[in-house]
């Protein structure tokens, strides 16, 4: 009872009610600080350092009180658990991909015949990039120019792993080659005028 007189007392913003969709299952253990977020994709957990509230209406409300009653702790904690709460949310229901184009001229990429989880580039350089490619990520060689990664696991992986691949090479700003994200804006340089 204590909890609720609490939050009574306390304006939450918008940002902090999280609508849950109709596909996904709430499992809340409030002695464990744990919730598990059960969707048609796979299954999270994640361990809570605040309270929350789940209201029957599908909607989970982020609260800034902490389990040690810890008023300034909770605060900063509030907006990163609301976050994410938010990220396991997006990974349990959708799969995420990134795209990525080879562009210059040779710029390819090949998936290994001998080993399932690695691919190598050719980038312009003396010798073959041989890349591998974490348990998890799926890997798709539309053309030998595309690259397509897709996860239905971890968001931070998928990124982790598209940033490493473009920096293997980086568009230069004079003429765009390089390794870029699809529909990634890339601001050309002006070159000397002779």
């Amino acid at each position: 009872m204590l909890f609720f007189n609490q939050l009574k007392n306390k304006k939450l913003k918008k940002k902090y009610f999280i609508k849950i969709p109709n596909n996904v299952k709430i499992l809340y253990c409030d002695k464990k600080n744990l919730i598990t977020f059960i969707g048609p994709l796979s299954t999270k957990s994640l361990n809570l350092k605040i309270k929350l509230l789940l209201i029957p209406t599908n909607t989970i409300v982020v609260t800034n009180l902490h389990m040690n009653n810890k008023s300034k702790i909770g605060n900063r904690l509030q907006g990163t658990t609301a976050a994410k709460i938010k990220q396991n949310l997006i990974e349990i229901t959708n799969i995420l991909f990134y795209k990525l184009n080879f562009v210059g001229v040779g710029y390819r990429v090949f998936l290994y015949k001998k080993s399932i989880n690695q691919i190598y580039f050719k980038l312009g350089y003396s010798h073959l990039i041989y890349f591998r490619i974490p348990i998890g990520l799926a890997v798709n060689c539309f053309k030998f120019t595309k690259l397509l990664l897709s996860s239905n696991y971890s968001y931070n992986l998928l990124t982790k792993i598209s940033a490493q691949i473009r920096n293997c090479k980086s568009p230069e700003p004079y003429k765009g080659k390089g390794i870029s994200y699809d529909k990634e804006p890339i601001i050309l340089k002006k070159g000397k005028k002779i």
